[in-house]
């Protein structure tokens, strides 16, 4: 009961928040709108730590919350759906994201939600609505390096829910410092479902979809605008030819 993950969160009282809020939002992707799952089987075949989803962003927290569910039932066994919602009293508990500080610091909510697994780092380039030019925090990336020795952790290497928005290189900081399992993950329908935090359902019937790709590897040898391009063409975020 007292057992604590790396960063001093109970696994008791995570094990819990991750049960409730599932059932709070089980109905969001498996009935007032229907997910659409492609290669959750990929999840079985996962090694326990050292992997790291990388994903387009929709929204703030309803895209991590999709992620959740999927990952718990396919870990229980389900293939591309997540009927009866059983999956989630077992949950996985080192499963962790990547969320921007003064987006988790907002009201108790986020707080909440941070204490499932967040891993708050300082953007580097927007703060406070406004544009800004700062280094990777090495703090920031050895906190992901811990959360990766501990299990999984889903990134968003945009940092914004705008899309085709160019690939941050911090991504690239964590494949290259710790060779990562690296998992593709393309989703749709999120940013017409919800509002842009992803709390409140803007819209009912909405097709949303979540393609879990197979593992890529990385030839860190290249030059980083070659990895950026990978990684944008993996999330189908690579800008339109003009």
């Amino acid at each position: 009961m007292f057992k604590r993950n790396p960063f001093g969160h109970y696994l008791f009282i995570k094990r819990w928040l991750i049960r409730i809020l599932g059932l709070i939002t089980w109905r969001r992707f498996n009935g007032f709108n229907n997910l659409q799952i492609q290669g959750s089987d990929i999840i079985r075949e996962l090694p326990d730590t050292n992997v790291l989803f990388i994903s387009n962003h929709q929204t703030y927290f309803a895209d991590v919350a999709a992620m959740f569910h999927v990952f718990l039932a396919s870990l229980a066994g389900r293939d591309d759906n997540l009927n009866y919602f059983r999956y989630l009293f077992r949950p996985k508990s080192n499963i962790y994201y990547i969320a921007a500080k003064e987006t988790m610091k907002q009201g108790l909510l986020p707080r909440i939600l941070a204490y499932v697994g967040s891993i708050s780092i300082e953007r580097t380039w927007r703060e406070k609505g406004k544009a800004i030019n700062r280094q990777v925090k090495m703090s920031d990336i050895s906190n992901i390096g811990k959360a990766l020795n501990d299990g999984w952790v889903i990134t968003f290497p945009q940092g914004t829910t705008r899309p085709f928005s160019p690939v941050r290189k911090g991504t690239l900081h964590i494949i290259k410092n710790y060779n990562p399992t690296v998992v593709p993950i393309v989703i749709d329908g999120f940013r017409r479902s919800f509002d842009k935090k992803g709390i409140f359902i803007k819209k009912k019937g909405i097709k949303q979809t979540m393609h879990i790709k197979p593992p890529i590897t990385f030839d860190t040898s290249l030059p980083n605008e070659d990895l950026v391009k990978q990684i944008a063409i993996a999330i189908e975020q690579a800008p339109p030819k003009k």
